[in-house]
Order: structure tokens, then sequence, then C-alpha cells
């Protein structure tokens, strides 16, 4: 796991813990929970197209902001309030990638949302959280140049 920061390294680690799948899927939820909208300061409705992650069932925008010390910072919308996937992948990322340089974001490996998620994923559900990790991938790496 050289690719992936520590604190989403040590994520993945305490997630691998939970053999049962009700208990990943019950750690996803409180993570789901814990997730917090994008302020207006940042962002306002109607959101922005280009914020707007593709093949998002559950409606979700992306802003990725650089601080001074040259770290990123991540917001996250979910549209859908039934939308839990994209709303833990958010607070998920938001935890363990806010903070890092942006070539530790670009850098992550393809396969993180199989991480997370595990490999049950329906095709459309695979098809927004990637979209979601190619966005702020995609959005790091505007920021570094």
């Amino acid at each position: 796991m050289s690719n992936i920061p520590q604190k989403l390294s040590e994520f993945l680690e305490t997630l691998s813990m939970f053999s049962d799948e009700s208990q990943r899927i019950n750690l996803l939820i409180s993570y789901a929970d814990k997730f917090k909208a994008v302020t207006e300061e940042i962002a306002q409705r109607p959101y922005s197209d280009e914020n707007k992650v593709p093949f998002c069932e559950s409606g979700a925008y992306v802003w990725v902001k650089k601080n001074t010390d040259g770290t990123l910072k991540f917001y996250f919308a979910v549209e859908n309030p039934q939308g839990i996937s994209a709303k833990a992948l958010a607070a998920i990322l938001d935890k363990t990638l806010s903070g890092e340089k942006p070539e530790a974001v670009f850098n992550l490996p393809d396969d993180l949302v199989y991480k997370i998620f595990g490999q049950g994923l329906s095709m459309g559900k695979n098809m927004g959280l990637t979209g979601m990790m190619q966005m702020i991938q995609r959005k790091s790496k505007a920021l570094s140049m």
C-alpha cells in the first residue's frame, strides 16, 4: 500500500479487521452518518455541473481547495438523502485525504473503491463511487500544477 497515504492506509487496515460483511457495512454506514455537506461559504445551490460527479446516481458533487501549506481540503455534497454509499465515501475521503499533498491523492490506486466497499458493488454504484474518486484525483492533479 505504498501509494496510499497513512490515514487512508490505517482506515483500510481497520476495515480489513471486519471479516463479517454486516460489521463492515455497519462501519461504512457509521461513516455515512458522519457526512457533512459542503458549506455555503464553499458552494451555493444550484451547484455547478463542473463539480458534479458523472454517473453518480446519488447526485454527488466534489470541491477541492488548496490550503496555504499546499495540502488539500475536500468538500462534498450528496443530493440524494438515500445516497448512503456516496456519503460514506465522501466522509472517508475527507477524513483520510484532507491535509494531504495533491500528489498523494492523484496517485491513489485504481481499485480503491473495491478496497473500501468490496467486490459486491452493483455496476451503477461502482460507476458513481469510482467517478467520485476520479474527480478528486483530477481536481487534485490540476491543483498540483
